[in-house]
C-alpha cells in the first residue's frame, strides 16, 4: 500500500487494530437515566406523528378513515393535524440530537448496539403501523407493477394509459406520474408484478405489503452495518446511531418506503458478504448481488466497483490483481444483467427512463438551482425563458463532475489514500448533489456509507446538522398546496410553540447539546 494511507485505512488489513478502537465501557447510572428519557421523549413523539398521520399524512384519495366519528376526526381537520404531524418531526429530531450525545465517537463511556436498536425499534414502530408520511411513491409502485403484471410495457406504458384514470392506483398517482412510463430497474418492477398478483387492486393491502418489502431491506442494513463499521475502526452503535437511527430513515424509509432502503441494504449486505468469503465463488456472489442492487435501483451499481478495490487492496494492491478482479466483476455485472433483462421481457428499456425522474425541477438541487435561477436572469434581461437550455447544460455539467469524481475516488482508494468505503460514500454524495433532482433521501446513498466507515467529527457534526435540517423540509402530506399555503405556517407555527414548551419542561433531564454550555453549568456548579 502507498506509504501516505491514512490511520482508518489500516482497518482494511487482517488483524489490524481496529477493533480495538471500538472497544468502550458501558454507559453509568445517569447517562443510563439520560438514556430512558431520550427514548420516551422520541417514541412520544414518534407516537404523535402517528396519530396526524390519520389526517395529514400520504394517505390514499379515498381515505377510508373520512367520516369515521373517532379515528376520522383529524381527516377533517388538516391544519391541525399537520401541526401534530410537524410536533412530532421535532420531537423525534430532538430525540435523535441527544441520543447521539452518547454514542459519540471518542467518549470514554458510549452506549450499546442493542440499547441503540432498542430504542430505534421503539421509535420506528408506530410509523411502521401508520398510513404512509411526506410521500406518495408506494402509489407509484403499486400503479406501475400493476401494468407490469398486466403483460404490458412499464418503461413504454404509463399507469393512465396501461390501467386507465379511474383505477384504484392511477388515483392516487400523482398528476405529474401519471402519463410517465417507470423510472425503476427491471428487478424491482418483476419483483412488483407478484406484489400486484398478490393484492388485486387493494390499495391499503398493497400499502402494508410494500412496507414489509422495504423493511426487510432495513433489516439487511442493520445486519451488515455494525459488521462493516467494525472493519473500518468505527463504533457499530455511532455507526447505527448516524445511518439506521437517523431521522431519514425514520421518516423516509420506514413510513415513506422509498426502495432506497431494498438497494442500500441489499448493497452493504453484498459487501460484508463479499469481505467476508474472499474466494471467486464470493466475489461472483457479491457482484451479482450488487448487481441485483443496481437493477433495483441503479446508483447500486457505483458500489461494485469500490467492493472491487477493496478486495485488490485485502490481496496487496497489485495491477494484475486490480484487471482480474475487475474482468471478473465486470463479466458477472453483463452476465447477470443480461438474464434481468431477458427474464423482464421489457428488453433495454430502463435505460431510456432513466431521465424520467429528472421532470421534476427543484431547488433543492444545486446544480438545477443554478440552471432556474439563470433562466430567470435571462427572462430578465429581455433574452427570452431560456430555462430549458439552461437545465440541460446543467445536467450535462452534473453527469462529467460525477463521473470525473467517481474515476478520482478509485484511483485514491486504490492508491491507499482513502478507504474504499469512505470514497464510495463520497462519490454518492456527488451523485446526489449533481443529478437535477434531489430528494431529501437520495441523501442516504452517502451518508450510510460514510457513517460506517469514518470516524471524522468533521463530517459527523456536518451530516448531523444536515440531517436533521433536511428531515424537516418535507410536508407530512408529501404534496404540493397551492391552493392552501396558509396551513403550513400555521401548522408549523403550533407545533414550534408546543415543541419549545416541550422542551423546556423536559430539558433538565437531556444531555446538554452544547459542550459550552456544559463547560458553563459545570464552572457555576
Amino acid at each position: 500500500m502507498a506509504a501516505g494511507e491514512t490511520t482508518d485505512q489500516a482497518a482494511l488489513l487482517p488483524g489490524s487494530e481496529a477493533s480495538e478502537r471500538t472497544s468502550t465501557a458501558p454507559l453509568d447510572h445517569s447517562e443510563r437515566r439520560q438514556l430512558d428519557h431520550i427514548r420516551r421523549f422520541g417514541t412520544t413523539g414518534s407516537l404523535i406523528l402517528a396519530a396526524g398521520a390519520f389526517g395529514a399524512g400520504a394517505n390514499p384519495v379515498i381515505n377510508p378513515l373520512y367520516g369515521a366519528r373517532l379515528l376520522g376526526l383529524l381527516t377533517r381537520m388538516p391544519t391541525v393535524a399537520m401541526a401534530i404531524c410537524w410536533l412530532g418531526m421535532l420531537m423525534i429530531v430532538a430525540a435523535w440530537l441527544w441520543l447521539g450525545l452518547l454514542c459519540r465517537p471518542g467518549r470514554e463511556r458510549i452506549l450499546g448496539v442493542g440499547q441503540l436498536a432498542r430504542t430505534a425499534a421503539m421509535w420506528a414502530l408506530p410509523l411502521a403501523l401508520c398510513p404512509p408520511l411526506f410521500s406518495t411513491d408506494m402509489y407509484s409502485y403499486l400503479a406501475q407493477s400493476e401494468v407490469a403484471a398486466r403483460g404490458l410495457n412499464p418503461y413504454l406504458v404509463s399507469p393512465a394509459i396501461g390501467l386507465g384514470v379511474d383505477h384504484p392506483f392511477t388515483t392516487n398517482v400523482p398528476n405529474i406520474w401519471r402519463d410517465t412510463p417507470s423510472p425503476y430497474g427491471p428487478l424491482f418492477l418483476m419483483f412488483g408484478q407478484l406484489i400486484s398478483r398478490l393484492i388485486g387492486d387493494n390499495v391499503i393491502f398493497g400499502v402494508l405489503i410494500w412496507r414489509v418489502v422495504m423493511l426487510c431491506g432495513l433489516a439487511l442494513a442493520i445486519w451488515a452495518i455494525p459488521r462493516l463499521a467494525r472493519r473500518c475502526g468505527v463504533h457499530p452503535a455511532a455507526a447505527l446511531w448516524l445511518s439506521v437511527a437517523n431521522p431519514i430513515v425514520l421518516f423516509h424509509v420506514i413510513s415513506g418506503m422509498h426502495n432506497e432502503a431494498l438497494m442500500v441494504g441489499i448493497m452493504l449486505a453484498a459487501i460484508e458478504l463479499g469481505l467476508r468469503f474472499q474466494t471467486v465463488p464470493g466475489t461472483i456472489g457479491t457482484g451479482v448481488l450488487l448487481t441485483i442492487a443496481g437493477a433495483i435501483k441503479p446508483p447500486g451499481w457505483i458500489a461494485l466497483g469500490f467492493f472491487g478495490i477493496y478486495l485488490v487492496l485485502l490481496k496487496g494492491g497489485r495491477w494484475r490483481e486490480l484487471l482480474r478482479t475487475g474482468g471478473l466483476l465486470g463479466a458477472v455485472f453483463l452476465a447477470t444483467m443480461t438474464v434481468i433483462t431477458v427474464g423482464s421481457g421489457w428488453g433495454l428499456g430502463w435505460i431510456d427512463t432513466f431521465d424520467v425522474p429528472n421532470r421534476v425541477k427543484t431547488f433543492m438541487a444545486p446544480l438545477s438551482a443554478f440552471g432556474m435561477t439563470g433562466g430567470g436572469v435571462s427572462t430578465l434581461l429581455g433574452l427570452g425563458n431560456q430555462t430549458d437550455a439552461m437545465l440541460v447544460i446543467t445536467k450535462l455539467i452534473g453527469y462529467a463532475i460525477v463521473g470525473g469524481v467517481c474515476l478520482w475516488m478509485l484511483w485514491l482508494s486504490f492508491r491507499g489514500r482513502i478507504h474504499p468505503l469512505v470514497a464510495m460514500g463520497a462519490t454518492y454524495l456527488t451523485l446526489a448533489l449533481a443529478v437535477p433532482v434531489l430528494w431529501p433521501w437520495y441523501l442516504l446513498w452517502s451518508v450510510v456509507p460514510l457513517a460506517l466507515s469514518t470516524n471524522s467529527s468533521r463530517f459527523r457534526i456536518t451530516a448531523t446538522a444536515i440531517c436533521a435540517a433536511v428531515s424537516l423540509l418535507i410536508p407530512p402530506t408529501g404534496a404540493g398546496f397551492v391552493l392552501r399555503a396558509y396551513q403550513i405556517p400555521l401548522a408549523v407555527s403550533a407545533a414550534l410553540i408546543a415543541f419549545t414548551i416541550t422542551v423546556v419542561l423536559v430539558r433538565h433531564r437531556m444531555p446538554v447539546l452544547w459542550p459550552t454550555l456544559d463547560r458553563v453549568r459545570q464552572v457555576k456548579q
